[in-house]
């Protein structure tokens, strides 16, 4: 889910405790060099006959590169909300406007482990609806497509899955949103 490349280095975020509160400010490339736990907004997309939007990260992103996720989204700007932030980055990663703002669901600490240890977040997931033609991001997404429930529930043991956005989805399961 948060897109840590190079080229928003520089961008500036809010660093906060477990709690979620703000503690700081630094930028998103010092926030990821030493792990520090920051921000992100996952938003769940669906198009009008219930299908998934799933998409396969480029090679070139320096967190989960290559890997699938049934979430768009990315992390949280200082001083911007969770709610600005989701639809930002919806719109961003689906490549469309007009989309009508993501339903805020839950949140959770993620706090990666394995391979993913050092990786800490706050994530809060959405759900939304596009009936818009889906224009992704090259620099972003590889590939792309709107499976079914059965669909993805097939390929969740063949695919290689971001590691927050997999738990995220899990918990949205629980909750019978999914």
């Amino acid at each position: 889910m948060p897109d840590h490349s190079g080229r928003a280095a520089d961008e500036l975020l809010d660093i906060v405790d477990a709690s979620d509160q703000v503690i700081g400010q630094v930028t998103r490339g010092e926030a990821t060099a030493r792990g520090l736990r920051h921000r992100c907004a996952a938003v769940f997309v669906r198009d009008g006959s219930g299908r998934i939007f799933v998409h396969r990260r480029t090679p070139e992103k320096l967190i989960f590169p290559s890997m699938y996720d049934m979430f768009v989204g990315g992390v949280v700007g200082a001083g911007e909300t969770y709610d600005d932030a989701a639809l930002r980055e919806a719109e961003e990663e689906l490549g469309v406007s007009g989309l009508a703002r993501p339903v805020p669901l839950f949140s959770f600490l993620y706090e990666g482990t394995g391979a993913a240890a050092g990786h800490t977040w706050w994530s809060r997931v959405y759900e939304a609806r596009c009936d818009l033609p889906v224009n992704p991001q090259a620099e972003e997404v590889a590939w792309h497509a709107f499976l079914t429930e059965e669909e993805l529930a097939g390929r969740l043991p063949q695919w290689d899955w971001v590691p927050d956005g997999l738990e995220a989805y899990h918990r949205l399961q629980g909750l019978g949103e999914a």
